[in-house]
């Protein structure tokens, strides 16, 4: 191995599981309320009916199977898409309570299995952490997924095209966000612009589909040195990032929840957007409701799926009133003590903080 691919390997070991400082944010001024606002946005299932089915998408140059998931409005055209990766050891059944959530309010919902950091990594295995450790820091599967994700809007295209698709005509392909959980954030961010950078001789690494129009960031990583080291320079997408306050890494449990904020305070070219869960772990935004430090707080999930509905309304659909929502206070009040919202926009020297002092 060359000495560019260890250090590599070495740098992205370390972004994915290690804790690290983080600056905290300077003096902000809380926008005003919007009088209009409304008290929620979209908590509960929307009205349209869903349906799903799973398939398994080919590719023929990687030499690689997918397993996808698709929920979806069971009626409707032009409907906007939402690229979903799992996190370390999930599948394409996991985080089924969002793409249902975001399905019944009209989005098409594309849940990607990624091989080699799915179930496969604990499935029968008698030491699942230690195999979980070598997963998160392979070289194959930091590239792969996000080549997984630009291989799957790749099938999307070709398969609305097809007569015999279910979902034939029904997609709006220029309308795509990417969302993901931890190693699922990873992948999300770097398809949206995030570029990694090798220490030896600082060249760049690029996996940024310019067919991604916003990323949704459960739970995102990052490092100190990455405030410096170009890996944002040239990010330029909205992103919504969620995390709590006890947001540690169940892989190694070394990592602070502060790193989580790294690429929010990091990114300057782009609208973004902060979501800090009080008392939230690392399991908040997944299925289960119990993790390896106790139950999740059921509050927050209304939480998560109003934030990111809105979130896509504003950034898929142009919807102003969900923008004012989430910039203006509206999700900031209904939010109160159950944590701390931020936002930013590109000419912003520091992030507005929008949320309840603690």
């Amino acid at each position: 191995m060359s000495a560019a691919r260890i250090w590599f390997v070495v740098l992205h070991c370390v972004a994915l599981g290690c804790g690290a400082s983080a600056l905290p944010p300077g003096p902000v001024d809380a926008p005003p309320l919007v009088p209009t606002a409304p008290a929620a946005w979209k908590e509960q299932r929307g009205s349209l009916e869903i349906a799903r089915f799973d398939e398994t998408w080919r590719d023929e140059r990687r030499g690689r199977e997918l397993p996808v998931r698709i929920w979806h409005p069971s009626s409707g055209d032009a409907l906007p898409i939402v690229l979903f990766s799992h996190g370390l050891g999930g599948t394409r059944e996991s985080y089924a309570h969002l793409g249902q959530h975001w399905a019944s309010h009209g989005y098409v919902v594309v849940h990607v299995q990624h091989p080699g950091s799915d179930d496969s990594v604990w499935r029968g295995n008698p030491r699942p952490l230690e195999s979980a450790q070598r997963a998160v820091s392979d070289l194959d599967n930091l590239i792969d997924r996000p080549h997984d994700i630009s291989f799957a809007l790749d099938e999307l295209e070709r398969r609305a095209e097809s007569e015999s698709w279910p979902l034939r005509a029904r997609l709006d392909l220029s309308r795509v966000a990417v969302a993901g959980h931890s190693f699922g954030a990873y992948t999300a961010l770097c398809v949206a612009g995030r570029d990694l950078v090798v220490p030896l001789g600082g060249a760049r690494v690029s996996f940024h589909d310019a067919r991604i129009d916003c990323a949704i960031a459960m739970s995102p990583q990052g490092k100190d040195r990455e405030r410096a080291n170009r890996s944002w320079e040239r990010f330029a997408t909205p992103v919504l990032h969620m995390t709590g306050t006890r947001d540690e890494s169940p892989i190694r449990g070394d990592a602070s929840p502060a790193e989580r904020r790294i690429p929010f305070d990091t990114i300057a070219n782009a609208e973004q957007y902060l979501l800090i869960l009080e008392g939230a772990q690392h399991h908040a935004f997944g299925d289960s409701a119990v993790g390896l430090r106790g139950a999740r707080n059921p509050a927050h999930e209304p939480l998560i799926l109003s934030s990111s509905t809105a979130f896509l309304d504003a950034y898929l659909r142009g919807d102003a009133k969900a923008r004012a929502w989430l910039r203006d206070g509206g999700f900031a009040a209904r939010l109160g003590e159950l944590g701390t919202f931020e936002s930013k926009s590109p000419a912003a020297a520091a992030p507005a903080d929008a949320g309840a002092e603690k």
